[in-house]
């Protein structure tokens, strides 16, 4: 079996079918194609898991970023992220100036995106890294040694923002409404961040980190065989700023002293992420790795990059 196997070839031949995990799932597989397995996968190894009551990623009020008249509120919430990017470099924040109905209509569009015939969503898969919006299934499907089980629709949104009739029609005018909104938010956190270091609080933004925004939305369809694979594998992020919303179903977990730790939603929230280049920037040492293992639900996810 060893010798007949050509991963090459099969990894070739599921990209070409230009419909995702998502279009094997309704052509009816029951046993997921072998470059999905993760030969030394163990999600029920009780030594790397740790319940999320003994360890909670902190989350933090934003007061909707309105601090001009209230110093000593301003003080306490820098302070927080302060002590959340020491001890996690992760945390959540409530009160962020995105409202629910929003978030709401950015995750339903997504997700519509994701379940609409394959014949419509095969007009925006590619590999093509000068189209505008990019759908296709692992970004690294050829240079992996293992696919996961997920799909992803792309797309830069700053600095050049996208056109309209560039983006899918089912979610295009969200996209661009969510990532405008995102793009205020990141600006307050990189402000508050330079704040929590000592420095002016334009400092990282004066370092471009507020420049771009890549706008990741995941989507992971029910998995025949969960316990053969991931939906993303362990990994860091290579940005300055993940700034992630989840649906209500969850399956985040984070790295923390050598354990997994859940991140179960919370309403209302966005998930933070300091990304490596802020944390190389900052001279930070520690690196954090995030992995998704709920594949076996329908998940969608959010990550917009600064």
């Amino acid at each position: 079996m060893e010798a007949t196997y050509d991963r090459a070839s099969e990894v070739r031949a599921f990209d070409e079918l230009k419909i995702g995990v998502k279009g094997l799932l309704d052509a009816g597989v029951t046993q997921i194609p072998r470059i999905f397995h993760h030969p030394h996968l163990n999600l029920t190894d009780s030594n790397l898991l740790l319940s999320s009551t003994t360890m909670v990623i902190p989350t933090i009020d934003l007061k909707g970023g309105v601090f001009d008249e209230y110093t000593v509120t301003r003080e306490s919430v820098i302070a927080m992220i302060r002590d959340a990017v020491e001890r996690f470099g992760f945390f959540q924040v409530i009160n962020h100036g995105i409202s629910n109905d929003v978030m709401e209509k950015m995750k339903d569009g997504i997700r519509r995106f994701h379940e609409q015939d394959s014949d419509v969503r095969k007009k925006f898969y590619t590999r093509d890294v000068t189209k505008t919006a990019k759908y296709n299934s692992n970004f690294d499907l050829y240079s992996s040694p293992s696919a996961n089980w997920r799909d992803t629709l792309s797309c830069f949104m700053a600095p050049d923002v996208p056109k309209t009739e560039d983006l899918p029609d089912i979610c295009g005018e969200i996209m661009l409404e969510y990532a405008k909104r995102v793009m205020k938010l990141g600006e307050l956190i990189f402000e508050l961040l330079s704040e929590a270091l000592g420095l002016n609080p334009n400092h990282l933004k004066e370092m471009d980190c507020t420049k771009g925004l890549l706008m990741l939305s995941h989507y992971y369809p029910p998995c025949p065989e969960p316990d053969l694979t991931f939906g993303t594998s362990p990994h860091s992020d290579r940005s300055f700023l993940t700034i992630l919303l989840q649906d209500h179903i969850g399956g985040l977990q984070v790295r923390q002293n050598g354990y997994w730790v859940d991140v179960p939603p919370v309403p209302g929230a966005l998930l933070v992420n300091l990304g490596d280049l802020l944390q190389a920037s900052c001279y930070c040492d520690m690196i954090q790795t995030v992995r998704l293992i709920q594949i076996y639900i329908c998940l969608c996810d959010l990550f917009c990059s600064l």
